[in-house]
């Protein structure tokens, strides 16, 4: 009896200190979520590389897949509707939105796009609204890609099957131009 009681006491005891130290260790791993990270090296509407050389970029997390070369962009639909866009043809592109919270809300890939270009709008439910109502933007060939999410980030993952496509990739994710569009 008196085995089981200490064996009880001792887990006890050890279960407290990895509580302690996960409290004491959180502080350290909130300030690295991806969008603090996205953060401190871009403004809003800035397209900021994920694998680069520079040391702005060396504190941004890099694609762990060796095939992935990715770059990603702050926005806040407060502003406007966001555009994306990219020039190049490549063999595969994702994007994906993210909340400020680094929680992935929205994924599309080039297989939902008209073509290899990479032309997407990202608009809250009002602003969508709004644009039906406006019959102007008949016939555009964007994408137009609904979310709740305000203020976050889109990141632009590209795929580099061998080492002869990274310039066209390279040429891609550098032709990427995020900017607010004027809401109506």
């Amino acid at each position: 009896m008196l085995r089981l009681f200490h064996a009880i006491v001792m887990g006890l005891i050890g279960a407290g200190i990895v509580h302690l130290v996960i409290l004491f260790l959180l502080p350290n791993y909130s300030v690295r979520d991806a969008w603090t990270q996205v953060s401190s090296v871009a403004d809003y509407y800035e397209t900021v590389r994920l694998r680069g050389d520079n040391s702005t970029t060396s504190a941004l997390p890099h694609p762990a897949d060796p095939f992935i070369d990715a770059a990603a962009c702050r926005f806040n639909l407060e502003d406007g509707m966001l555009s994306v866009r990219g020039q190049g043809d490549i063999p595969f592109w994702t994007l994906a939105i993210y909340d400020e919270r680094g929680l992935n809300t929205f994924s599309i890939s080039d297989r939902v796009s008209s073509g290899p270009l990479l032309d997407a709008v990202v608009l809250t439910p009002i602003q969508m609204q709004r644009l039906k109502a406006d019959e102007a933007n008949e016939g555009d060939q964007s994408l137009y890609l609904e979310t709740s999410v305000i203020e976050g980030f889109v990141l632009v993952r590209a795929f580099v099957p061998d080492e002869t496509w990274q310039p066209k990739v390279s040429a891609f994710l550098d032709s990427l131009q995020c900017e607010a569009l004027e809401s109506q």
